[in-house]
C-alpha cells in the first residue's frame, strides 16, 4: 500500500457551481494523457572440540546445518504506542515520516489533530501500532475536552508511550502535567526531544540530565522529525520496550484509517492552511459520499464543509468561489498522489450553528467519544 507518483502533464478546469440555497462550489478534474531490522543470526551452539586420535577439529556451522539443526528464529516483537505530547510539538509529522506515508495532517496550527489516528509500522522482527493523538492541554470548551480524553484513552490502552517535546519551544510547566499522567499510567516511557536541529549543541545535554532526573524514561532520545534524523535510533527503542507478540496487520498495511476519513482530514488541512483566526477551528468535514469508478480509474467524493456562522461560511467560499476553488484544488491534487487515481471532488459549504458546544451535532458530524 503506498502512492504511486504521476507525473503528467494535466489540464484542470474548475467549473463553479453556485447555489442560493446552499452556497456551494464544485470543484470537477479533467486530466488530458494516461497516466533494519539485521538479517536474524543463526544461534548455533557454542563451538566444541572432539577428541580424534589425528586431533581435533571445529564443526562448522555449514556441518550443524547437515546434521538438521535450525538457526534459532529471532523473536518477534509487537504492541501499540501512543505519541503523545503538548499541541504542536510535531506528533502528526513524526508518524508520517516514520511511515513514509501521510496518514495524519499536519499543519503549523496548533490542535490540528482532533481524534486517534492509528499508523502500522512493520520490520523483519516487530509490528509497531502508533496511535496519534491530540495535544494535551488545559481544554475549556466541550470540544476541546473531548479532544484531550481522546489522548488520555489512548495512554491507557497502549503497551507502550512516546512523550514528544518541542526541544525548541520548552513549555515546562505543561511538560510536568503530563508527566504526572505518565506517573499515573506507569507505562513504559521514551522520551523524543523533537526539532533538536533548531536549538544550539550546548543546550541538548542539560535538557537530557533534567528529564533523566524528573522521570524514569526507558530511553531519551534526540530527533527531527522533519529531517527524519534520529528515528532509526527512536524504532530500535521503541522496539524493545514491546513484548512478544502477533503481527496484529498485514506486513503491507499502513493505516486501518478509511480512505473517506483520510480525504475529509486533507481537505481540512487545506482550510487550516488557508485559513485564519478562528476559520480553522469552526470548521468540521464530512465525506457524503465516496466512490470509485474502475473502469475510469477515478474516485467521486462529494463533501461537506461545516461552519458555526454565516460569516465564516462567507469567508470559506471567498470572493466569486475563489477561496473554496483553491482548497478543492490542494485537496484533491494531493488526494490523487495519496491514492494514485484521479480524483473529481465536489465541495459544499454549510452553517450548523453551535456545533462544537453540543452533544448531539458532534456524534452528527461523527466525532468519537461523544
Amino acid at each position: 500500500m503506498g502512492p504511486s507518483a504521476v507525473n503528467e502533464k494535466e489540464t484542470i478546469k474548475l467549473e463553479e457551481a453556485k447555489s442560493e440555497e446552499t452556497g456551494t462550489e464544485e470543484i470537477e478534474t479533467k486530466e488530458a494523457g494516461a497516466e533494519e531490522a539485521e538479517e536474524p543470526r543463526p544461534a548455533g551452539e557454542p563451538e566444541a572440540e572432539e577428541p580424534s586420535t589425528e586431533g581435533s577439529e571445529e564443526a562448522s556451522s555449514e556441518e550443524r546445518e547437515s546434521e538438521g539443526e535450525e538457526p534459532k528464529e529471532k523473536k518477534f516483537r509487537s504492541g501499540y504506542v501512543a505519541l503523545i505530547g503538548l499541541p504542536n510539538v510535531g506528533k502528526s509529522t513524526l508518524l508520517n515520516q516514520l511511515l513514509g506515508y501521510k496518514v495524519a495532517i499536519a499543519t503549523p496550527k496548533p490542535q490540528t489533530t482532533r481524534f486517534q489516528v492509528r499508523g502500522v509500522l512493520t520490520g523483519e522482527d516487530f509490528q509497531i501500532v502508533f496511535v496519534d493523538t491530540p495535544g494535551i492541554h488545559d481544554a475549556k470548551g466541550l470540544f476541546n475536552k473531548l479532544m484531550v480524553e481522546q489522548a488520555l484513552k489512548a495512554i491507557e490502552e497502549v503497551d507502550a508511550i512516546v512523550f514528544i517535546v518541542d526541544a525548541a519551544n520548552r513549555h515546562p510547566q505543561a511538560e510536568e502535567k503530563i508527566i504526572e499522567i505518565l506517573r499515573k499510567a506507569n507505562k513504559p516511557t521514551i522520551l523524543a526531544l523533537n526539532k533538536v536541529d533548531l536549538i544550539n549543541k550546548g543546550e541538548l545535554l542539560p535538557m537530557i540530565d533534567y528529564f533523566s532526573k524528573v522521570y524514569p524514561f526507558k530511553a531519551i532520545v534526540p530527533i527531527s522529525a522533519l529531517e527524519r534524523d534520529g528515528l532509526d535510533i527512536l524504532v530500535k527503542e521503541i522496539v524493545e520496550t514491546l513484548p512478544e507478540g502477533p503481527m496484529y496487520y498485514d506486513p503491507d498495511t499502513l493505516t486501518d484509517q478509511p480512505q473517506r476519513l483520510l480525504a475529509a482530514e486533507i481537505i481540512r488541512e487545506k482550510i487550516f492552511m488557508l485559513t485564519r483566526q478562528e476559520i480553522p477551528y469552526a470548521s468540521a468535514v464530512v465525506v457524503e459520499e465516496f466512490r470509485e469508478d474502475p473502469e475510469r480509474d477515478i474516485i467521486y467524493i462529494q463533501a461537506t464543509v461545516y461552519v458555526e456562522k454565516d460569516s465564516q461560511k462567507g469567508i470559506i467560499i471567498g470572493k466569486g468561489g475563489q477561496m473554496l476553488k483553491k482548497v478543492g484544488t490542494l485537496a484533491r491534487e494531493e488526494l490523487e498522489f495519496l491514492f494514485g487515481k484521479k480524483v473529481h471532488l465536489e465541495l459544499w459549504v454549510k452553517v450548523l450553528k453551535g456545533w462544537r458546544k453540543e452533544e448531539k451535532l458532534l456524534r452528527r458530524l461523527g466525532f468519537p467519544g461523544v
